[in-house]
């Protein structure tokens, strides 16, 4: 995984999948056939885990195989097979409706905690992206941070609004001082001045959900972004670049959801659709 340039992060997780199949599988691991792994869905099944959680495990199995058959060199076939990961769901992204994104913003009563959130909204960071993000990768003037090292540790240029932007300045103005390089820092406890984390990100939504009375996640605040671009008009291929989508397939998803382009181009065409059957009976 080092070797393919796998974040830290990322091999952590897999080793940690990993390390949960081999303390439940009770044969060694060159004994492990293919009907073993399908006992094994079934106990995740049986645990309550989506489809989503369990190819992730059976990726992550059939990483190691890989890697005991191929650097290894053991005479054994990967019990993994093509075709054994379970089909996926396709729910649409969810997003908030503009009404709701005012109800949320009004609640937020944290400078810092607001300078988060809106870069989620306006700038689509995921929230990795936005507790590892550094002074040095503001440019202010231009109006657009460099995100480094994001999903797939690819980077890539992204932008602030000026209300986004109005409210990272103002939290950074009334930030304490320090050497650390990361924007946003924990504010209390026993880890005050460090590095927020994902998990404390993710807390806070958590907190301004209870107090919205309204269903928000990271994920939401991002995907909220792509649909509102994309009903004012965007490009897919620029919302494409703005969220770090490596394949227009992911972007596309949100088609689904613009609701305004749809229903805009639907009854435009429709239009003209009718306008030609109607002078075509008015001329017969």
């Amino acid at each position: 995984m080092k070797r393919k340039n796998f974040s830290p992060n990322t091999i952590k997780n897999y080793l940690n999948g990993l390390k949960q199949f081999l303390i439940w599988v009770n044969v060694p691991i060159e004994e492990v056939d293919y009907r073993k792994v399908l006992f094994y869905i079934d106990y995740q099944l049986a645990r309550g885990l989506s489809a989503r959680t369990i190819n992730f495990h059976l990726s992550r199995i059939r990483l190691f195989y890989d890697y005991l058959i191929y650097d290894q060199g053991l005479k054994i076939d990967n019990p993994v097979k093509k075709g054994i990961a379970l089909r996926m769901p396709k729910p649409l992204p969810q997003f908030l409706k503009d009404g709701e994104v005012d109800i949320f913003l009004k609640v937020v009563d944290d400078r810092r905690d607001k300078a988060i959130f809106m870069l989620m909204l306006r700038s689509g960071l995921r929230v990795g992206e936005v507790a590892g993000l550094t002074i040095g990768a503001i440019e202010f003037q231009k109006g657009r941070l460099l995100v480094y090292s994001g999903k797939g540790r690819k980077d890539r240029v992204a932008y602030m609004s000026k209300d986004a932007l109005k409210a990272l300045v103002d939290y950074l103005q009334h930030r304490p001082k320090t050497k650390i390089k990361h924007v946003f820092l924990v504010e209390r406890g026993v880890y005050k001045g460090q590095p927020i984390s994902v998990r404390g990100i993710q807390k806070r939504i958590e907190y301004y959900a209870r107090k919205a009375g309204i269903k928000i996640s990271a994920h939401r605040l991002r995907h909220t972004m792509a649909t509102q671009m994309l009903n004012a008009g965007a490009e897919l291929e620029s919302i494409q670049d703005l969220l770090g989508h490596e394949q227009i397939k992911t972007t596309q998803r949100y088609c689904k959801v613009s609701n305004r382009k749809v229903q805009k181009d639907y009854y435009e065409t429709m239009d003209r659709i009718t306008s030609k059957s109607k002078a075509a009976l008015t001329n017969s």
